[in-house]
């Protein structure tokens, strides 16, 4: 009888995790590993709890709906993968990092830009699409910051937030438009080796298309 009440008193709680061992970190390595292979409106709770070994209602426990999970998700990733913005150097150089930096975040988060747009388009959450404006905001502000320390007028005067669309689409699409890209390749083509080579390419088309004449 004392164990029922127990598991009873359990259940409207914290769900029993303890046995597999599943926690916050293990629901946000399970939804990077999702998100790797199926398109985001099929991530759903029950497949990130299933992928983790847990319990569905865990993502509830931990971070109150689907949409906080897999905004931390993409905060963490960002995180991995952000660069401060520039006091000094050289403004080329900065914005080769920074490319660098975007194609380095689609590839390890692959539909994290697809996921950002689906769930700000049927959100209501006005703190979440602050949440999402405001970790946008951090390339926007680099590339703003690169053209301060442009004091030499070596870059076209460029709007920072075009650029910053240029490089997440331009890195995106060689994600999410793989099924094309294969499609226009010879049978067996190394995928990773084409990946470094385009982004070399986009570094040179933007690079150049950027310095003064």
């Amino acid at each position: 009888m004392v164990e029922n009440k127990r598991a009873a008193k359990r259940g409207k709680g914290r769900p029993n995790a303890d046995k597999n061992g599943v926690g916050r970190d293990a629901l946000i390595k399970a939804a990077i590993e999702l998100l790797q292979e199926l398109p985001p409106s099929q991530v759903t709770a029950s497949a990130i709890a299933r992928r983790a070994g847990g319990d569905p209602a865990l993502v509830r426990y931990y971070f109150g709906n689907r949409e906080r999970l897999l905004l931390e998700v993409a905060q963490q990733i960002g995180r991995g993968n952000a660069l401060e913005s520039p006091t000094e150097g050289e403004p080329e150089d900065l914005l080769a990092e920074f490319i660098h930096a975007t194609f380095r975040f689609t590839r390890s988060a692959h539909n994290m830009q697809r996921l950002m747009i689906e769930e700000l388009d049927c959100t209501q959450s006005p703190e979440l699409r602050e949440s999402v404006r405001d970790w946008n905001r951090g390339p926007v502000d680099f590339y703003q910051q690169v053209k301060r320390l442009d004091t030499e007028d070596r870059l076209t005067d460029y709007d920072p937030l075009f650029l910053h669309l240029a490089v997440v689409g331009i890195s995106d699409f060689f994600v999410t438009g793989r099924p094309l890209i294969e499609l226009l390749l010879p049978e067996g083509a190394d995928m990773e080796q084409l990946a470094k080579d385009y982004e070399a390419f986009v570094k040179r088309l933007l690079l150049d298309g950027l310095r003064t004449r």
